[in-house]
């Protein structure tokens, strides 16, 4: 039950960021991507250091800067970056491979070799993603393509440095939560002031949609996405990523009155289905018990039933 409890927490994050583009595009200022993810960062970041009221220590001083510009100064312009620049939803196709990142660095970063059922898994999702978000109109562009194999690389190494890292003994994941939005957010501002100069100026409907992202979409969403790393594997945080292109697309259909094929449906189905079986425990392997197995725990009882003074007797 706490594992299932800590899955649907977790997945609390790609369901809200799922919502960021019908916001952005619904709510925000057209062209400020770099403005908006500082205000998505710095002002949550802000908000949870005030909470947790805990600054780093000793050697998180530069771990919490890796982190936090992997996980927000880096991704988030990166990501934006690409959506503008690539056609027919091909930045979140990118996005959707990142599972696929995760498993090979938490290979090489944690030890953690990557099963056939976990690579399986994670190409059924990526594949469900492209048919739901992939349209055919449009060029590739070669900035685009790198920016978004960037944010995927990024985040996909933020979040198992995340996990093989931890956090400092007595500091919970609002504190580390705090610290990588700050410094993410610190590292985009002079990009954004330099590339979109002064911010503009807001309506209601603005501030009503900066508010949704930075504390929903932002402080509560990555405080649950860092705690839920604490609580399951890399493979199974990265593996709930793809649930952010099928919100967007559930959402674009609900609310912005755009259409949704067949193909569509199917791969919602199949990328959703990829999600739900990565959460899943593998049945544990059958032990095979030999003639020596045997031989070695009658050795084991012989000894037991002569020690007389053995530590159970003794109790």
């Amino acid at each position: 039950m706490k594992r299932a409890a800590a899955i649907l927490l977790t997945a609390y994050a790609p369901f809200v960021w799922g919502s960021t583009y019908a916001v952005t595009t619904e709510f925000l200022p057209a062209d400020r991507p770099l403005f908006t993810a500082l205000t998505r960062a710095l002002p949550a970041g802000l908000l949870l250091l005030l909470l947790a009221r805990r600054l780093p220590k000793g050697e998180w001083w530069w771990k919490s800067a890796v982190l936090g510009a992997l996980n927000i100064g880096a991704f988030f312009p990166l990501l934006f970056l690409s959506a503008y620049r690539l056609p027919g939803g091909m930045a979140a196709v990118v996005g959707s491979v990142g599972p696929l990142f995760v498993a090979g660095l938490a290979a090489l970063l944690l030890a953690d070799r990557p099963t056939p059922r976990t690579l399986l898994t994670g190409a059924a999702a990526a594949l469900g993603v492209s048919l739901v978000v992939l349209k055919a109109t449009g060029a590739l562009d070669a900035v685009g393509l790198l920016a978004a194999v960037g944010s995927t690389a990024s985040m996909s190494t933020g979040t198992v440095l995340t996990k093989r890292w931890g956090r400092p003994d007595g500091v919970g994941p609002l504190a580390l939560t705090a610290w990588q939005l700050t410094v993410g957010g610190l590292l985009i501002a002079p990009v954004a002031f330099l590339v979109e100069g002064a911010p503009p100026a807001l309506d209601g409907r603005n501030i009503a949609g900066y508010l949704y992202l930075s504390l929903a979409g932002t402080a509560v969403a990555y405080w649950l996405w860092f705690r839920g790393i604490g609580r399951l594997s890399a493979t199974q945080a990265g593996l709930l990523g793809p649930l952010s292109p099928l919100t967007a697309a559930v959402i674009g259909w609900a609310a912005l009155g755009q259409s949704l094929t067949a193909v569509q449906v199917a791969g919602m189905a199949i990328a959703f289905g990829a999600t739900v079986f990565g959460q899943l425990r593998p049945k544990p392997r059958p032990q095979v018990l030999t003639t020596e197995s045997f031989s070695s725990a009658s050795k084991i009882g012989r000894k037991d039933s002569m020690d007389l003074s053995g530590p159970g007797l003794r109790r």
